[in-house]
């Protein structure tokens, strides 16, 4: 903590000092001693991963040319095969099992996949809108709603008391929907803003999602119980690697964020914060229970800011449409883990469900 308050002090005088590349380098280990920090206390610990992301976004926006190319080669290239070993983790951790939700609890399943992919598609067109966003960067908006649920949501549901199986049911069908509903609402909503090509985004999505998963549930059917390092080690792999895609997004946009970043943040915390109020809410008017609407709130609010960002590659506008995946991504985190405290406080007590 000392070193952490010496680092933030040195990057206030170096500010004041007008050292740039000096301020960067401190406020980089400030975030980086705080985020060590934050592992050594039980309720912090949970945001020391969000830490390390803010510090990667922080180098590169003060050193983005080391993230752009080198002798070369191109960074930008990397970020659709890190999605696919991240969605090949994703596979790995899942089964059959996960499928059977849609029978057990199909009332959950259907309105929270409904509410999924109207109440956030239909907030990011509104907030395009409202902002006056440049297109791209509109559309970009909009793409972080259209996308399926975010693997994140089945760690704060967990936290939060919610339904764990009825998450990772909603994460596997919204993911499994996504090549078909993703590209038809980007042509309805985002296709004012930019050219969408139906087809190829299908494919994108086919080729950087579901294939890997699918290659990731064969792979733990056949050697379920046998490759448990690939267990350990799949959590880091996925962490690193989203952690590589804001690094490169981040620094290929930079220009981009300088201008319109504060306005960026702004749309994605009411994004990501009105998709948890309209989730949760939305599936009380059906009188879901309490557990129930916690797990609908926090699915309907957390997206795959990852697979937006494969997709805004694929498109070849990762410095445009690809920001508002890169920002909302550490966003939903934060708020989501806050979330997941406040209601971790508020246990469900017997009888208070509404049926």
């Amino acid at each position: 903590m000392i070193i952490a308050a010496s680092c933030l002090l040195g990057t206030v005088v170096m500010i004041f000092a007008g050292k740039t590349e000096a301020s960067g380098i401190l406020l980089i280990a400030f975030l980086l001693t705080i985020a060590f920090c934050f592992r050594g206390f039980a309720l912090l610990k949970g945001y020391s991963y969000t830490i390390m992301i803010f510090a990667a976004v922080t180098t590169a926006m003060y050193f983005p040319q080391y993230f752009i190319a080198f002798a070369g080669f191109k960074f930008g290239s990397l970020v659709t095969p890190l999605l696919q070993l991240i969605m090949f983790g994703m596979g790995t951790a899942m089964s059959v099992q996960d499928f059977a939700g849609i029978i057990k609890m199909p009332k959950g399943v259907i309105l929270g996949t409904v509410y999924h992919f109207t109440i956030m598609p239909l907030l990011g067109f509104t907030l395009a809108n409202l902002f006056h966003f440049p297109p791209e960067i509109a559309a970009g908006v909009i793409l972080v709603g259209c996308s399926p649920c975010g693997m994140a949501s089945n760690v704060i549901s967990y936290l939060a008391r919610a339904n764990l199986a009825l998450s990772i049911t909603l994460t596997t069908v919204s993911t499994f929907l996504a090549p078909l509903l993703t590209p038809l609402l980007m042509n309805l909503l985002a296709g004012q803003f930019i050219e969408i090509d139906v087809l190829k985004m299908m494919w994108d999505i086919m080729k950087i999602v579901i294939i890997p998963v699918a290659a990731g549930l064969l792979f733990n059917h056949l050697l379920k119980g046998k490759s448990k390092w690939l267990d350990e080690a799949m959590p880091y792999v996925s962490m690193t690697g989203i952690a590589l895609i804001i690094v490169v997004i981040t620094a290929a946009g930079r220009e981009n964020l300088l201008d319109i970043g504060f306005l960026l943040i702004l749309s994605s915390f009411i994004h990501n914060t009105f998709g948890y109020f309209l989730g949760y809410w939305s599936a009380r008017l059906f009188k879901m229970e309490e557990r129930d609407c916690r797990t609908i709130a926090i699915e309907v609010g957390m997206q795959n800011g990852g697979l937006a960002s494969g997709i805004a590659k694929e498109m070849g506008k990762v410095a445009t449409v690809g920001l508002a995946p890169a920002v909302f991504g550490p966003m939903m985190n934060i708020t989501g883990s806050l979330l997941a405290s406040w209601w971790q406080r508020k246990p469900i007590a017997e009888g208070t469900d509404m049926h």
